[in-house]
């Protein structure tokens, strides 16, 4: 039974001053987003990429934070090999990593109907990408007794299945390997949610709906917001709250968890 009577306020809840959040992918459309949440609500962050110098010039634009320093990190999800060395190079920056961003996504354009079993497989790779950086912070959570967040990044398509009109005729259809892989880093984040529960280690897993960036077939675009409940598309912005809720003692009795950002997408 937890005897702890001093309640923290919502303040301090969200407060992550003196804690480090490695962000993969913290250059794209939403990686960018949450690394500065992560960053207004205190966090020192550590951005990992393939490319060290584009790491580093994408933390040297976070906003400034009290404690810590933020700084970049070579790594990258589908080679294995640099996975351990980039996570100790994230540690060795602020002396801890307390936060893991899961974000990093390597894009298999091809739909089913021309995807190859070897770009389906380099999809799934980024499975294990997830799983090893996951893993490394476990670890470095348990050596050093100290609480850890990790955050996955999937998707409202790891919950339902897509609209194929909404694609017809622009534009591949949404990949069935990026299905496949958002639907098992969920039940990943359950698994390894139970196993490390006790170690005061929480995985969960933010799931975005419709984001589409400026970059994204205008006719797809409207005909997905016809499909939306709330007849527009996410804006970046509103992914920042959910992050920092998993990141944050807010969230400290939640794991295992997967929270849909999607406009009520998947309410349908």
């Amino acid at each position: 039974m937890n005897t702890n009577t001093a309640e923290p306020t919502v303040s301090e809840l969200f407060d992550l001053r003196g804690q480090t959040a490695l962000v993969s992918g913290a250059s794209g459309y939403l990686g960018g987003a949450m690394a500065r949440a992560l960053a207004e609500a205190g966090a020192a962050v550590v951005v990992s990429s393939r490319e060290l110098a584009r790491a580093q010039a994408v933390a040297a634009q976070l906003p400034p934070v009290e404690v810590g320093q933020h700084g970049g990190a070579a790594l990258d999800y589908l080679d294995g090999d640099t996975l351990a060395p980039g996570f100790e190079k994230a540690v060795e920056i602020n002396g801890g990593v307390d936060i893991l961003v899961n974000n990093g996504n390597a894009g298999v354009g091809q739909d089913w109907k021309t995807v190859s079993y070897e770009n389906f497989n380099l999809q799934m790779a980024m499975a294990a990408g997830y799983f090893i950086l996951s893993r490394s912070l476990r670890d470095h959570a348990v050596e050093q007794k100290k609480p850890a967040s990790i955050i996955m990044l999937g998707s409202m398509y790891g919950q339902v299945g897509s609209y194929p009109e909404a694609y017809e005729g622009v534009c591949p259809a949404s990949p069935v390997a990026y299905h496949a892989l958002k639907g098992g880093i969920g039940q990943m984040t359950r698994h390894l949610a139970v196993y490390w529960a006790a170690e005061q280690v929480r995985v969960n897993c933010l799931s975005p709906g419709p984001f589409p960036s400026e970059k994204a077939p205008a006719e797809m675009v409207g005909r997905l917001v016809e499909k939306s409940p709330m007849r527009r598309m996410g804006l970046p912005h509103e992914v920042k709250g959910a992050v920092v809720f998993f990141a944050s003692r807010a969230s400290s009795y939640i794991t295992g968890h997967t929270l849909l950002v999607d406009g009520g997408w998947t309410a349908w």
